[in-house]
């Protein structure tokens, strides 16, 4: 098996888009509706998608504490900058617990924590 894709509930499809497209930089590959007040979308250029749920009959979200997504750069410190200079607030780190690998961590618009890591040689 592969993993097909990773769904998320989302408040508000046009916001989580341009954090997923404009922060994280996927490639919005769908969207459409998906029935009465739900939205569907479809994120990214490899095998794995993120797919996008909004539907505005659901009021209450819980992305848990213990999960996070996460997406490689090519540079953590390049990457913080970037993300300070646009307002997106550092959630925690930067952390080092190994030498060959330097990660830290920004919440979404839903409050899910995504974990940016920098692979080092």
């Amino acid at each position: 098996m592969n993993l097909a894709w990773v769904t998320l509930t989302v408040k508000n499809m046009d916001e989580s888009l341009n954090f997923y497209t404009e922060v994280v930089g996927l490639t919005l590959a769908s969207r459409r509706p998906a029935g009465p007040q739900m939205e569907l979308a479809f994120l990214g250029d490899g095998e794995t998608k993120l797919e996008l749920v909004c539907n505005q009959a659901v009021t209450e979200f819980d992305m848990g504490q213990s999960i996070s997504l996460g997406f490689a750069v090519a540079s953590v410190d390049e990457t913080m900058a970037a993300l300070q200079k646009k307002g997106i607030a550092i959630h925690s780190g930067p952390f080092q617990p190994a030498p060959y690998i330097h990660f830290f961590f920004i919440t979404d618009p839903n409050g899910l924590k995504i974990q940016l890591i920098e692979h080092l040689s």
